[in-house]
């Protein structure tokens, strides 16, 4: 693995930590566990850019480059298929799995999404559970009410 450059990034919704390796961001989460890197916040200022921009109602979608290399071939079509979903919209974990052509994995769906290495940057918040409750949400489940309704995504939840 390339070296992670990372910094601290304050959002209305907490402190998050954000790594990036010269192919990309590949970390953008709401703990903070201590790893080998390089603290930069120079790398990271992209990042912090398009935060703000999203937490202010003026971005809809991310134009960073990602870094998924250490994650399975399983987790990135979920990723993929993850970073697909509107703004301001849902899906349930099922709807996800049955367009990876994995209609039985709604359940693995969840575990892939509950590693999402790139939390908000591959909106994993608009995952919802199959009655449109909120559940599964490795930052908390008030982070993705918050998340959701900054999107104006809870009526539709």
């Amino acid at each position: 693995m390339d070296t992670i450059f990372w910094d601290l990034i304050d959002s209305p919704i907490g402190r998050l930590l954000a790594g990036r390796t010269d192919a990309g961001v590949c970390l953008l989460s709401f703990g903070w566990e201590p790893f080998d890197g390089v603290h930069d916040p120079d790398a990271l200022t992209d990042v912090r850019e398009q935060l703000g921009e999203y937490f202010a109602g003026e971005r809809t979608s991310f134009d960073l480059p990602l870094d998924l290399s250490l994650a399975t071939g399983f987790t990135r079509r979920v990723l993929a298929e993850t970073a697909r979903i509107p703004y301001g919209e849902v899906r349930t974990y099922g709807q996800v799995a049955e367009a990876i052509g994995a209609p039985r994995a709604a359940r693995a769906v969840g575990g892939a999404l509950n590693r999402n290495p790139v939390g908000i940057v591959v909106p994993c918040h608009r995952v919802v559970g199959s009655s449109g409750s909120l559940v599964g949400f490795g930052g908390g489940l008030h982070r993705k009410e918050r998340l959701l309704e900054l999107e104006g995504a809870l009526a539709t939840a």
